[in-house]
C-alpha cells in the first residue's frame, strides 16, 4: 500500500504570523533549524516565508528586519498538499517547485508540514536520491 502524506508529516510545526517582525521568524527558524516556516492567520495558511525571501527582501533590499512584517515578504504562491494525498504526489510536487518542505493543509487549514527529511526517514535510499536529486535540478 502506498503511503499518505499524513503518515510522515511533522505534526505542529512551527509557524509565524504574518504580523510579526522578520527578525522573530528569523530567530524561530535559527531556533527550529528549519528553512522555511508556514504563515497562519490562525490555523489558516496564508504563505510560506523562506530564508532566501528574508535574504533577498530584507537584507538585499536594506530592510529593517525588526520592524518589516512577515506579510511584506513572504511568498504567497503557495504549494501545498493535503493529508490523504499519495506522497509520490508529495514527491513530485516537492520537485516541480524546487522545494524541499510541503505544508500540509487539510480545508486550507495547517495540519503539518512534510519535508525531505521526512521522507528520507520513511522511504528509503533510492527514493530519497532520486528526490534530492529533482528537487537540486
Amino acid at each position: 500500500m502506498a503511503q499518505s502524506v499524513g503518515e510522515i508529516m511533522s505534526s505542529n510545526p512551527a509557524t509565524v504570523s504574518p504580523e510579526a517582525p522578520v527578525k522573530e521568524a528569523a530567530k524561530l527558524m535559527g531556533s527550529e533549524d528549519v528553512g522555511s516556516l508556514p504563515v497562519v492567520e490562525g490555523e489558516k495558511l496564508v504563505g510560506v516565508l523562506t530564508d532566501r525571501d528574508i535574504a533577498l527582501r530584507v537584507v538585499g533590499e536594506g530592510k529593517d528586519p525588526g520592524s518589516t512584517k512577515v506579510a511584506d515578504i513572504q511568498s504567497g504562491d503557495l504549494v501545498a498538499v493535503g493529508p490523504d494525498q499519495d506522497l509520490q504526489e508529495a514527491l513530485d510536487e516537492m520537485a516541480r517547485h524546487q522545494v524541499r518542505r510541503l505544508p500540509v493543509v487539510d480545508g486550507g487549514r495547517l495540519v503539518g508540514v512534510v519535508a525531505q527529511a521526512d521522507v528520507a526517514r520513511e522511504a528509503g535510499y533510492s527514493v530519497t536520491g532520486r528526490v534530492v536529486e529533482e528537487i537540486s535540478e
